[in-house]
């Protein structure tokens, strides 16, 4: 179902420190070659002095400024991320407070459907700004997924960097807008990617919760090879039913999930190495926030222009696939 949907400004924030390739090698005792080559990511950023908070707070602000608003003007805060500031309150009420946004003047929440949460995001806001709900809301995804890598095992923790994006979504005037979005979740995967301490299972003080149920674990071979029995049907299916052919499409923003993830949606949806955006190779895998700071610095490069016809797709633990079309 299409929407009226604007992206009024956008913002993103990389944490200072820099992780290269060379530094996990020397930190696992690996070649960085065999890691550079095995996952195609010469660096990633890990928040150091920054929190999810604070890079929430640098991205949300630069999304203000782009779109040239105040915060007064915004009336809903959300959090769309796989990870948290703290178990409560919710990060969007940290953030409005962070931010030094009027109490009382917007709500706050969070939504989490891991790497798709932003996605989800869009999908959810847009009919509740397109009815009025409400005018203007402040989306944004950050995510420090450095704290919860395993240090005893480099395949995955090379994977994945820390980073914020925002954006600020409101009423589109009749030249943007979300064309349709379509999500699916195969629950028999559902052990594929998983951390399982954490909730009330596993609460962190209950005596059976050992230390390396804390950390991020994944099947990854599994899991590609999960994702990809369903995906291309999946996307084709979905591009049929937007009416949209693969030349119409001027951005292709997959999440940035792996090298060969991104290199296999190219060739098996049938679209060209020009039409894909990737940061994949300097920001690795940044979870939820993964597709809005790709699209964040498309946006700044000046490789995305409004008007342009953008499809955004990933998977997400559980697992779930998920596609959204927009009219930036």
């Amino acid at each position: 179902m299409q929407f009226p949907l604007r992206i009024a400004g956008i913002g993103a924030y990389v944490p200072a420190t820099i992780v290269t390739t060379s530094d996990l090698a020397e930190r696992f005792g690996v070649d960085s070659s065999i890691i550079e080559r095995t996952t195609g990511i010469t660096e990633r950023r890990y928040a150091v002095e920054e929190t999810a908070l604070t890079m929430a707070v640098q991205a949300s602000q630069q999304a203000l400024a782009d779109a040239k608003y105040e915060l007064d003007s915004i009336d809903l805060i959300v959090v769309a991320a796989a990870g948290m500031h703290q178990y409560i309150p919710c990060t969007a009420a940290l953030l409005q407070k962070a931010l030094q946004a009027p109490a009382g003047r917007s709500a706050c929440f969070d939504l989490n459907a891991t790497c798709l949460s932003f996605l989800f995001g869009l999908q959810v806001l847009a009919p509740l700004i397109a009815s009025g709900v409400y005018k203007r809301v402040l989306l944004v995804s950050t995510e420090r997924a450095s704290v919860a890598l395993d240090p005893n095992e480099w395949q995955s923790t090379a994977l994945f960097g820390d980073a914020a994006a925002a954006v600020i979504l409101e009423r589109g005037d009749g030249s943007s807008s979300l064309e349709r979005s379509q999500f699916t979740t195969w629950s028999n995967g559902s052990d594929l990617i998983q951390i399982r301490g954490g909730g009330s299972n596993q609460h962190p003080n209950a005596a059976t919760t050992t230390p390396d149920m804390n950390w991020f674990s994944m099947q990854g071979p599994l899991a590609f090879r999960f994702v990809f029995r369903e995906l291309q049907q999946f996307v084709k299916q979905f591009l049929v039913d937007l009416g949209w052919q693969n030349h119409e499409v001027d951005a292709l923003i997959p999440h940035q999930a792996n090298r060969h993830a991104i290199e296999q949606v190219q060739v098996r949806l049938g679209f060209t190495a020009d039409q894909v955006i990737s940061n994949f190779a300097k920001r690795g895998n940044c979870v939820a926030a993964s597709i809005p700071l790709a699209l964040a610095e498309a946006v700044a490069e000046g490789r995305i222009q409004r008007g342009n016809r953008l499809v955004l797709l990933g998977s997400g633990a559980g697992i779930t696939l998920g596609v959204v079309a927009l009219i930036y």
